[in-house]
């Protein structure tokens, strides 16, 4: 029997968020904030908890999870397959809008709870070698924190380069129980974190049910092709850039060179060009929504000639 992926967001839901799996949830959530150095939940309540009624294929279903803690602090957790490129200003938004939403219950700023948001991702994004970040608002110089409200996680598997080790427990077991569908390590990881073994039966139940198979199947597919779609735009995307950015430092090149009428203003004129091409290429980039690290990975620009952009 092939074991379904845990890592597409609708197994993700069905395993962490159905009521009866409410303890696997806290136990989970209790190895990250353990790993990050705060103190352990004692109780989590499922605001959007998985039903039948999540079909993998309406954009309407929500595959996060929402939970609440005993004093009101706001978690979201997201498993996400693909890069979708834009994960940090995303973060951002939807931490806003759980923010700001609250108000629509209180109307007072005072009332105003924390909320944190858990990004598990199947791709790296950050750059560092830590497979568990997190991220508060705090001033530069001496961390000062502005407000305890804000609170980001990136769980970032690919990262992990790690084998189970009898006795280790935390956070590690679960990601490497999320990496893969290899069940040979199961044995391990449930000796050092025992409510895991429920979640490795509910893998393996779904995994032996059809309907379920089903809709695993068809979730999967559409999350594939989407991101093919968008993979595809991006190419031909930047593709189209490069072409209009090489015809532009051409044309400035020549321009340059016959002004000057020496080699030294043609050879200026082709630096130009070639400048010209690649800010070009970097706006369109930049216009897809890419951030300034991959762009500046891309075409090899300096800070200094990204900013000129502006």
């Amino acid at each position: 029997m092939k074991l379904l992926d845990p890592r597409v967001d609708f197994v993700f839901k069905r395993i962490f968020a159905s009521e009866g799996n409410k303890d696997v949830l806290l136990a989970f959530l209790n190895g990250i904030f353990s790993d990050a150095g705060e103190p352990p939940l004692n109780e989590v309540v499922l605001l959007n908890p998985y039903t039948d009624k999540d079909d993998p294929l309406d954009k309407q279903s929500i595959f996060d999870i929402w939970a609440k803690t005993e004093e009101g602090k706001l978690i979201n957790i997201e498993m996400q397959l693909f890069n979708k490129y834009d994960i940090e200003k995303r973060t951002l938004y939807y931490w806003s809008k759980r923010y700001s939403g609250q108000l629509q219950e209180t109307g007072k700023y005072k009332d105003l709870k924390k909320c944190v948001t858990i990004n598990i991702l199947n791709y790296k994004v950050l750059p560092n070698e830590h497979t568990h970040s997190v991220f508060h608002l705090r001033e530069d110089r001496n961390g000062t924190p502005l407000a305890d409200d804000i609170e980001i996680h990136f769980l970032e598997l690919p990262k992990l380069e790690h084998t189970p080790v009898p006795g280790e427990g935390g956070l590690v077991n679960w990601l490497l129980f999320l990496k893969g569908i290899d069940d040979s390590n199961w044995e391990v990881l449930s000796m050092n974190e025992p409510v895991l073994k429920k979640a490795m039966d509910t893998l393996q139940f779904l995994s032996q049910d059809e309907e379920a198979r089903m809709k695993y199947e068809a979730r999967q597919k559409f999350l594939l092709d989407e991101a093919s779609q968008r993979d595809g735009a991006l190419t031909e995307g930047f593709a189209k850039g490069l072409a209009e950015g090489r015809a532009v430092g051409r044309a400035a090149g020549i321009e340059e060179g016959k002004a000057e009428g020496k080699l030294e203003g043609k050879l200026e004129g082709k630096l130009q060009g070639k400048l010209e091409a690649r800010l070009e290429v970097a706006r369109n980039l930049l216009a897809m929504g890419l951030d300034y690290h991959a762009i500046r990975t891309a075409t090899g620009l300096t800070d200094e000639e990204l900013e000129s952009m502006k």
